[in-house]
């Protein structure tokens, strides 16, 4: 699944208080914009773990991209996101903060069509209304679904769960911190079938200063300690993967000049007993060794005698003479 991350560093965007050239500098300087590598480290893990959660609940492909990761005021963060946008407004515990998530229309409406059974044709535009009963429960549990897949990928510091308290048709009604606060704005494109849309995540910095200083720490790359998440995505995204199995019952060197001789009605001995095994290959890589019978139902049968691979990383493993 491939991913395009662009991170940017913004500077605040509006929301400063009237007054004087001098107060408004004094007003960006109090403000701190410190980076968090390891939580964009987080987010871009997240985004692969999130398409495969898409693919399993809409059955259909899907990707997950992080397309902008922005640090700015928390009033302009919720101002930046289009509305109406149904927003859910999360508790994290043990963090003692909320945060937001913000379900663009056409993401919620697609995912809405696909879980009906409409999955041929583009998806009708949508006109700006209020959201009604039906679609803010269905927007709940998308959310809870996002959020579900988001905890797992912050067990590195420590872990934390989030609790959807109530749902806002328009991000700028969400109250989770001072609109001078600072904040970071994730973006994801969530796609599948030519449909989808993005979900904005804003966390305001106090919702992370039990976490801060090991998000603020950098991260080489590599494998986050403890983070399996992106483990048993992979995992889920290959379970419904085909493979193809070779049961080879015997193989003997023979001249060219007598396989030329055959003819229709020749009986060939090819040396097999009954309790000959087959080796059974997959993609040319011998896999194991399988006796064959058959079943009550007269279909052939294999029951593995002996794991082929175990044997040959046994072989790599002891130390050379």
């Amino acid at each position: 699944m491939s991913r395009m991350n662009q991170r940017t560093l913004r500077e605040p965007e509006g929301g400063l208080p009237d007054g004087s050239i001098e107060e408004q500098i004094i007003q960006m300087a109090s403000l701190s914009y410190e980076r968090l590598p390891l939580l964009e480290a987080i987010f871009d893990r997240f985004a692969l773990a999130l398409g495969s959660a898409f693919k399993s609940y809409t059955t259909m492909p899907s990707e997950a991209v992080l397309t902008s990761f922005d640090y700015l005021l928390c009033g302009a963060a919720l101002e930046g996101i289009g509305a109406p946008t149904l927003t859910a407004v999360a508790r994290a515990e043990p963090w003692d903060g909320r945060i937001g998530l913000a379900m663009s229309p056409d993401l919620l409406f697609s995912v809405l069509e696909v879980m009906l059974g409409g999955r041929s044709g583009d998806s009708r535009p949508w006109t700006p209304r209020s959201f009604t009963a039906i679609e803010r429960r269905f927007g709940q549990r998308l959310a809870e679904l996002v959020l579900g897949e988001l905890e797992p990928a912050f067990e590195p510091v420590g872990g934390v769960r989030f609790r959807v308290d109530h749902l806002e048709s328009a991000p700028t009604n969400a109250v989770l911190a001072p609109p001078h606060a600072a904040a970071v704005r994730i973006t994801l494109k969530v796609s599948f079938e030519g449909r989808g849309g993005t979900l904005d995540f804003v966390i305001p910095d106090s919702a992370l200063d039990t976490v801060r200083p090991m998000l603020s720490q950098s991260f080489p790359g590599g494998e986050l300690a403890g983070d399996s998440g992106w483990r048993e995505a992979v995992g889920r995204s290959i379970e419904g993967s085909e493979a193809r199995i070779t049961a080879v019952l015997h193989e003997m060197r023979i001249g060219l000049r007598t396989v030329l001789d055959w003819a229709p009605g020749d009986v060939i001995d090819l040396g097999v007993d009954m309790d000959h095994e087959a080796t059974v290959s997959c993609n040319g890589q011998a896999m194991f060794r399988a006796a064959m019978g058959r079943r009550k139902n007269g279909a052939v049968a294999l029951r593995v005698t002996d794991d082929l691979g175990e044997r040959k990383e046994e072989r790599a493993g002891d130390p050379a003479d």
